[in-house]
Parts: structure tokens; sequence; C-alpha cells
């Protein structure tokens, strides 16, 4: 961690101060595991505290460790007491379904790359570029990605880098080219600075 944030600091002055004000980076990582992308699915689209008393809610229904026979034994009205939408409880039952069935195989996915992980979980409904990438940073550990859908990223790349609007994602990929191939983690600094949760 220590090179990639010597190598942020170094190529990017911008960077550099975000990072001297907000110190040490401590990502919390998960294990790549159908516990974790279930865990991503409810967090969509709400903010952290919101989303952990969800989590907790349906962890607590489902039982832990969190497995694909647990959500499935679940009513649509047990799922909905926890607060999940009706949305969120069919993808989590699309993820658990096609974890049982083996279309979805975690165990693979440390071997596949970032694309490869993208088109893999993408099968899931509800589960879209966004998620699969949160899912590349915070469980597979790949040190080099860039959400350029993230509102979170957008908005603090318009802050530091005095952008008049929200920039498009060929801006952003401009502006994060300095960063490789440490991206992730300098995204977590741009979550930092805006205030955002970053993901668990």
């Amino acid at each position: 961690m220590r090179k990639a944030v010597n190598h942020l600091k170094k190529t990017d002055p911008t960077m550099r101060a975000i990072i001297e004000k907000h110190g040490p980076c401590r990502i919390d990582y998960g294990e790549p595991s159908f516990a974790s992308l279930a865990e991503t699915i409810v967090y969509q689209q709400l903010n952290g505290r919101a989303a952990a008393t969800i989590f907790k809610r349906f962890t607590d229904l489902a039982g832990l460790p969190l497995t694909p026979q647990g959500v499935l034994k679940l009513s649509d009205e047990q799922l909905r007491s926890a607060g999940l939408s009706k949305q969120k409880l069919s993808y989590l039952r699309s993820l658990a379904e096609l974890t049982l069935s083996g279309d979805v195989n975690f165990e693979q996915l440390p071997n596949l790359s970032n694309e490869e992980v993208i088109e893999h979980l993408t099968r899931v409904k509800g589960v879209g570029v966004w998620s699969s990438q949160m899912f590349l940073m915070f469980t597979l550990k790949r040190p080099d990605i860039l959400p350029t859908g993230d509102l979170g990223i957008q908005m603090a790349m318009q802050k530091h880098y005095r952008k008049r609007k929200l920039p498009k994602p060929k801006e952003m990929e401009k502006i994060a080219k300095a960063w490789s191939p440490y991206r992730t983690i300098a995204c977590w600094y741009l979550w930092k600075s805006v205030d955002t949760k970053e993901k668990k």
C-alpha cells in the first residue's frame, strides 16, 4: 500500500494534497464470496448507514454466514420487512439461484481478468458494471479499477480538479491516467474526500 500511495503522491499534486489531508489508506476488503456480492446489492443506491441497517436486518433473517440457501428460504414478506425493495429482493434471489446452479462461480473469479469478472457477474439480475467494479475493488483487491459511473468519484473529481460540470468517462480516464496502476487506491481517497462512505 505504501508503494501505491507514494506513486499517487509523486504523479499527481492534487492527489498528494488529498492523501496528506486524509492520512493512511485503510481499505476494508471483503471475501470474494456470495455474501460480499449480496452485500453490494443491498448497498446499491443507499447511503452507508441506511444500507448497513438493512443488511443487518437481512442477515438476521437469512442467518450468518450468508448462503444462497439462507436467502431462498425467506418469503417476499420477510425480505420486505428487512427494508429491501421489491427490485432488490428479486436481485438477491437471482444471485442465490445462479450461485446454486453454478452459473455464478465465486471460486473461479480470482483467476479471471477484470473484464471476465464483469461479464461473469453481470449475468445476475441487478448486478451491473458498477456493482462488478465494487466487487473487483473491495473483494478481489484489484488495484487499478476506475468506476467512471460512480457519482461520488465524479463529484470528487469535479471538486478537486475544478471542473464546471461532473466529468464524463473520457475526461475521468484522462485525469486518472497518472494514477495507474493504483486507480483503486486513488478512488478510495476521492470517496473519503467527499465524505461518502467507502464500500465495505
